[in-house]
């Protein structure tokens, strides 16, 4: 009897340790666009990384940015790729850590714009004041919203000297400027030059009227339960997407022009901003 019962014990242990080598990685990546577009986008970053760590990886988004930092708070991704500003909170309340930053059309650093119509008769932000400005993504959009509050205040547009509105994306923030929808958008610099918007036929882009200083581009990270081994494997496999001609074509797909390693005192301008635009400290 204690032999069957000894020999129980064992396999629920190699049950135990068997189901723990099989848990899946859980990746997050934020709606930067809408999120089935994402979940198309890197899925196949989700597939790199699990031939490479050996190891099933599972892909999640959300709705909108506050559905995506629920999630993020319940501790429900290992790696999750998110905006500065979710970094920057997660880094000081859950003890996320930096790994990585994207590489897109071959900066590592991103801006804010604001933007209007090409026929818009405004040439300035001063001409801006009264009117409805448009932030995608809500208010905790990094460049979107945060930095382009920033950047109006810089150019003596304080909040209250306009009209806010919001729209779901960055992305539909601008098509809907274009469209005669608002008097101007906000977003990063990198949208205007995205495959697929309606002025790619016309050549008429929404026309720039301010643009912010360079900030870090999106950061990757891993939660506080990844070990630093795995870390490391999670890292080195993500930045060997740099290195063949199939993980170059996955990080096309994702619209991105590479992976680069990045550290946490790179966000420090950001916490400037954050603690500048919206009285919080992180």
């Amino acid at each position: 009897m204690r032999g069957l019962l000894a020999c129980l014990i064992l396999l629920l242990g190699l049950w135990g340790d068997l189901a723990a080598a099989e848990a899946p990685l859980r990746m997050g990546v934020f709606p930067r666009l809408p999120h089935e577009r994402m979940l198309r986008m890197y899925r196949p970053i989700a597939d790199w990384l699990a031939e490479r760590l050996g190891r099933a990886v599972t892909i999640e988004s959300a709705a909108d940015f506050p559905a995506f930092w629920q999630k993020v708070r319940q501790g429900r991704f290992d790696l999750v790729h998110y905006n500065q500003y979710h970094y920057i909170k997660a880094h000081r309340q859950l003890d996320h850590r930096v790994i990585l930053k994207n590489e897109e059309l071959g900066r590592s650093t991103i801006r804010a714009i604001v933007a209007v119509a090409p026929s818009s008769p405004v040439r300035s932000i001063a001409q801006l004041e009264g009117r409805k400005i448009l932030f995608g993504g809500g208010r905790d959009a990094l460049v979107a919203y945060i930095l382009a509050r920033d950047l109006l205040a810089e150019e003596g547009l304080p909040p209250g000297d306009y009209l806010e509105g919001f729209a779901f994306t960055p992305v539909d923030a601008i098509k809907l400027v274009y469209r005669g929808q608002a008097d101007a958008a906000s977003a990063g610099d990198a949208l205007l030059r995205l495959d697929g918007m309606p002025w790619d036929r016309r050549g008429d882009a929404p026309r720039i009227l301010a643009l912010s200083r360079p900030v870090p581009q999106l950061p990757w990270a891993v939660s506080a339960g990844v070990d630093e081994a795995l870390e490391a494997r999670i890292r080195d496999a993500l930045l060997a997407l740099n290195h063949s001609t199939k993980g170059r074509h996955i990080l096309q797909l994702a619209k991105l022009t590479g992976l680069v390693p990045a550290s946490d005192a790179e966000y420090d301008p950001v916490r400037r901003i954050v603690a500048r635009t919206l009285g919080e400290r992180y």
